[in-house]
C-alpha cells in the first residue's frame, strides 16, 4: 500500500500492467456487472441536468429505461448508480459496431456537455471506496479485461499510467505527480530487493 494524503493505493495499481483493448473486449465493462456504474450525489444531479443533451445519443432501450427509472437509481446496496437495460448493460451505452461505448462521453466529445462521464467509469478498473478517515483506491481484476492485461504487458503500461487522466480528475495533478514518483520509487525498491 502507498498512502498519499488521506488516500491509500493498493500495490496492484503500481505492479499490474493494463491498457484497454476495445476491439478485443468489446466494451464489456459497460455491459456486465452487479449493478450500474457508481455515482456521487453530485454526478446524479449532473445527469439530471444534462439528460436533454445526452438523450439523442442513446439507443431506444436506454432512453426508455431512463425515462421510466430516472437518470440515476439505487442498487441493492442502496448506492446511487446508473440504470441498467434488462439488468445487464448501462442504460447510457451506445453501440459502435459491436463495441459498447458511453453515450455521455460521446456527447462530451462532440462538445454538447462539459461532463465527460462518471468518475467510476473513467477510473475503471480502479474502484474507489470512501471511509470515515481515508479513501481506498484498489485495482479490480475481472476476466472481461484479460485483453487489457495482455496489451498493457505488451506495451509496458502500468495501471496508474493508463489511468493518468481520471486519476488527475480524482485527486488533482499535484497529487498524481506524487503518486507517479511514489510508484517509480516503489518499483525501483522492489527491483533492488531482488538482488
Amino acid at each position: 500500500m502507498i498512502r498519499i494524503g488521506d488516500t491509500i493505493f493498493s500495490r496492484d495499481i503500481f505492479e499490474r500492467k493494463f491498457k484497454c483493448d476495445l476491439p478485443e473486449c468489446l466494451g464489456n465493462c459497460c455491459r456486465y456487472g452487479d449493478s450500474g456504474a457508481p455515482l456521487s450525489e453530485e454526478e446524479a444531479s449532473i445527469l439530471d441536468e444534462i439528460w436533454p443533451e445526452v438523450r439523442p445519443y442513446l439507443r431506444p432501450a436506454g432512453r426508455e429505461v431512463i425515462e421510466n427509472e430516472g437518470t440515476s437509481t439505487r442498487d441493492f446496496d442502496n448506492d446511487i448508480v446508473t440504470p441498467l437495460i434488462g439488468n445487464e448493460e448501462c442504460a447510457y451505452t451506445i453501440l459502435e459496431g459491436n463495441i459498447f461505448m458511453c453515450g455521455i462521453e460521446r456527447a462530451w466529445s462532440e462538445g454538447k456537455i462539459a461532463f465527460r462521464k462518471p468518475v467510476s467509469c473513467h477510473l475503471f478498473p480502479i474502484r474507489v471506496k470512501r471511509f470515515k478517515d481515508f479513501v481506498a483506491v484498489n485495482y479490480q481484476e475481472l476476466s472481461i479485461c484479460h485483453s487489457a492485461l495482455a496489451r498493457g504487458t505488451r506495451e509496458n503500461v502500468y495501471v496508474y499510467e493508463f489511468l493518468k487522466d481520471p486519476l488527475i480528475r480524482l485527486m488533482g495533478e499535484e497529487s498524481y505527480n506524487e503518486l507517479y514518483l511514489s510508484a517509480e520509487d516503489f518499483r525501483r525498491t522492489r527491483r533492488q530487493s531482488r538482488f
